[in-house]
């Protein structure tokens, strides 16, 4: 069995009849809607441990957050690897080719000179994304619900 986030989510999602989509689409608004309470839901319960709850529980809840963006992106036709890996290859880019690191003064890295932004839209789009029928306000394809 495959430990991956995503592989695991998808199990998850089939074995509860769940909405799991192929192809990126929007999706009706109260299931966005639904989506977004469940995330931010999990954001919250990280906030509530990170600085002063045990470790294990914030490993827990740190998990239960991906879990649930694994999900959404899911239920949206999001293959979120691939889209992980483009932010992932925008965020080496704040390297500069010296090697040095512009940072804030709380440490957060910032975008240097030679940044190059992620480009998402790309990535769905060779996902099978048709931002014209998202625009066009199309219903997203039916869910694989098993």
């Amino acid at each position: 069995m495959s430990s991956s986030p995503a592989a695991l989510v998808r199990q998850f999602h089939r074995a509860f009849g769940l909405d799991v989509r192929s192809t990126p689409a929007q999706v009706p608004p109260q299931l966005a809607a639904h989506r977004g309470e469940l995330l931010a839901e999990e954001a919250a319960e990280v906030a509530e441990v990170s600085v002063g709850g045990p470790l294990d529980h914030l490993a827990h809840e740190l998990a239960d957050v991906v879990y649930v963006a694994y999900g959404t992106a899911l239920v949206h036709g999001i293959d979120l690897d691939e889209v992980i890996a483009e932010i992932h290859r925008a965020n080496m880019s704040k390297l500069g080719p010296d090697g040095q690191v512009a940072r804030r003064a709380d440490g957060k890295v910032l975008k240097g000179e030679h940044y190059r932004a992620p480009d998402v839209a790309a990535v769905l789009r060779a996902q099978g994304w048709d931002p014209e029928a998202d625009d066009r306000g199309r219903p997203a394809e039916s869910s694989d619900r098993g």
